[in-house]
């Protein structure tokens, strides 16, 4: 059973390995609420999945230490049970598809730890894991459904009651619900009247579902660019810990996802994965009651994949309103370009990409597109810019 006894026995033994992290005042992320951002993010690994697995590395007996573990996982998981292991100086094996970003493969291989990677994707990977603990008598260190990684995600929920008094209400993600287990059971009951919020991807809402369903749910597909939550179906133990103590879950889009981790870069200096600003995107976009309360949104991790940043910073560009695309039928004639560049220019756009082509068989001989990506300040400032445009006998296409 899991008892707050686990929690501060995982909280001696983290001493070791994690740095405590730092608690940052958000005040700009909803200004009707006091916000904090509680910064896993900038945990070692990049993530809170190492007090985990270290702490349930700590509680093997000598002779499972020497038998090794292994783990399947293509992200976060995988880099805190390498690094966990490296330090206990036990051996592990991480089992990975091998379609998994060749950055996350690299990481966890520098931590130490033998990579096998696995044709497929991750079922094919966590089954070859299940073969290997069966045919060399390795530890399975699961992801979140075991009460000692719970009691370590726990400590987070510990270090909370230490740096700020008051609290309110925690925003947690969900994936399989270790993390959310940890800090709802931990807080809860040291603290019973703060609020817990499990926050989910729309794309991937496997806990959501079971919740209201009454039992655990096997999700068929989950999309969604929180790739850290992308869980089809939660966890036994997580389910029922879940189910006893959490206020409420909520969804948040890809969209919505996307302004968090580009507000986090603006405003904070915080590079945060897709799931590490689920909590975040939820208080932004009011999906929970925050409004006078003192919140904290747990960023839960850092390691967004490089490849893809750049892809996540211009969708949350448009989805605030700060980039915009105009496509504008136009008569072709000298002058036409210039009109609308002045009035853009003149109400402070940017053009920063123009594309000019004449129209199609079956159109206007004279006809032409002009297809025009701006850098704009919001929403307001886009149709400002239509209407003047508007005004001036442009005709904007849908």
């Amino acid at each position: 059973m899991l008892t707050l006894d686990n929690v501060y026995h995982a909280a001696f033994k983290l001493k070791e390995v994690i740095r405590p992290t730092d608690l940052i005042y958000a005040p700009k992320i909803n200004p009707e609420a006091d916000v904090y951002l509680k910064t896993e993010n900038l945990q070692i690994t990049g993530s809170f999945k190492v007090r985990g697995a270290y702490y349930k590395m700590s509680t093997l007996t000598e002779e499972e230490k020497a038998h090794g573990v292994i783990a399947c996982s293509a992200g976060n998981h995988a880099q805190g049970v390498a690094l966990a292991a490296q330090r206990s100086g036990i051996k592990a094996v991480i089992c990975l598809p091998d379609g998994a970003p060749i950055s996350k493969v690299e990481a966890t291989r520098s931590y130490g730890a033998e990579i096998c990677l696995v044709d497929g994707v991750y079922d094919d990977a966590y089954n070859k894991a299940l073969q290997l603990r069966d045919e060399h008598g390795y530890t399975f260190i699961h992801p979140f459904n075991d009460e000692d990684v719970i009691a370590g995600q726990g400590t987070i929920g510990l270090e909370l009651l230490d740096q700020l008094d008051g609290i309110d209400a925690v925003v947690v993600p969900i994936g399989g619900g270790g993390l959310i287990s940890g800090v709802a059971f931990t807080m809860k009951s040291l603290k019973p009247d703060i609020k817990i919020y499990g926050v989910q991807a729309a794309g991937a809402p496997s806990m959501l579902t079971s919740i209201k369903d009454g039992k655990i749910e096997h999700l068929d597909h989950v999309s969604t660019i929180a790739d850290g939550i992308a869980v089809k179906e939660p966890g036994s133990n997580t389910f029922e810990l879940c189910k006893k103590y959490l206020d409420d879950i909520v969804t948040v889009t890809d969209d919505e996802i996307s302004t968090a981790i580009l507000t986090l870069i603006e405003q904070h200096k915080l590079i945060s994965e897709g799931a590490g600003a689920v909590p975040v995107a939820a208080v932004m976009f009011n999906k929970i009651p925050v409004k006078g309360k003192k919140v904290v949104c747990l960023v839960s991790g850092g390691n967004i994949d490089v490849t893809i940043l750049s892809r996540v910073i211009k969708r949350g560009l448009i989805t605030s309103g700060r980039t915009c695309q105009l496509n504008i039928a136009l008569l072709d004639k000298p002058g036409q370009l210039k009109g609308v560049s002045q009035i853009i220019a003149d109400l402070g756009g940017n053009v920063i990409s123009v594309h000019h082509e004449r129209a199609s068989e079956g159109e206007d001989i004279n006809g032409c597109y002009l297809r025009i990506e701006l850098e704009t300040r919001n929403y307001e400032h886009i149709a400002e810019i239509r209407k003047a445009l508007n005004d001036a006998g442009y005709c904007i296409e849908k």
